[in-house]
């Protein structure tokens, strides 16, 4: 009953929330295993609201036994919430209810490439082929502009205004922002829209999508993933799509852009989630206090 509960859930979000379809998996991978748990202990006993927080308590010390993070559990409690509001719509569902509490953690700082390690990144990818255009555009677009997996995955051909420099990303809750380039990045798309066409020629079914596979058809956020880490393991480092998002903040504010601006860029709904790369900042100024200050 509940896994039936949590499917509609899902589609409710999904159309009156307009939640993006990773953010979608993310409540659906974080809630199934409370409800595989509950489903388990009520085997042994009829639901009863009054256990049903001591159970809590016990799925979450199950959790953090096999190495759960007490962020991914908090995230679970936060998704747990909205799930338990859904349900008190219907009486039926009582019985599952339990009183929530949230679960504090230390926001780990993002990791993020220095602006030396950013630069040599660009002198590894090779730009001999289509798929080595795409995957140096798809590297330079994450970090020159701080897009996501899914944003990037989801661009079309339509979504760049070449001559504004902007590009129309769709972002989570189906929110649209513009994101600047620069005319470097301006002068190589350019060059590899040349490319691309030359590449389609005979497999008609890109959609339009600004980057493909190499059948032609659209890339998968799974794919960019997998893309970007391989060609950025040249640099001799473990390089995710996210790092290169919080290397483009991180090097934004080192170089005075307004935390503000940043924050539009990035497509946060929230000042707070940006300033954590003030944080960022202040780490590495102490860092640097204490190597030169002769009495640090």
């Amino acid at each position: 009953m509940l896994k039936e509960a949590l499917k509609n859930y899902l589609q409710y979000l999904s159309e009156k929330g307009r939640l993006s379809p990773g953010s979608i998996d993310t409540y659906r991978h974080g809630l199934l295993p409370w409800i595989d748990f509950l489903e388990q202990e009520y085997k042994k006993a009829s639901p009863n609201p009054k256990t049903n927080a001591i159970l809590l308590r016990k799925f979450l010390s199950q959790r953090r036994g096999e190495s759960v993070s007490v962020r991914t559990l908090a995230g679970f409690i936060s998704a747990l919430t909205g799930f338990q509001r859904y349900l008190m719509q219907e009486k039926k569902f009582d019985m599952y209810l339990c009183k929530l509490s949230k679960l504090k953690y230390t926001e780990k700082i993002p990791d993020f490439l220095s602006q030396k390690e950013a630069e040599e990144l660009f002198e590894y990818l090779q730009k001999d082929t289509y798929l080595g255009w795409r995957d140096y555009m798809m590297v330079s677009l994450f970090y020159l502009s701080g897009i996501r997996r899914a944003e990037m995955a989801s661009l079309r051909l339509q979504d760049a205004d070449f001559g504004r420099h902007i590009i129309s990303v769709l972002g989570k809750g189906n929110k649209q922002r513009a994101v600047p380039y620069g005319d470097t990045l301006s002068e190589n798309l350019g060059r590899y829209l040349e490319i691309r066409a030359e590449f389609i020629v005979g497999k008609p079914h890109n959609g339009g999508y600004l980057f493909l596979n190499y059948r032609g058809e659209p890339m998968t956020v799974r794919s960019v993933d997998r893309i970007v880490k391989k060609y950025c393991a040249q640099l001799g480092k473990r390089v995710t799509p996210h790092m290169l998002r919080h290397s483009f903040a991180t090097h934004m504010l080192e170089n005075g852009a307004d935390i503000l601006a940043i924050k539009e860029i990035l497509g946060h709904s929230s000042l707070a989630t940006t300033q954590k790369y003030t944080h960022i900042t202040t780490e590495r100024l102490k860092s640097v206090y204490n190597k030169a200050h002769p009495r640090a």
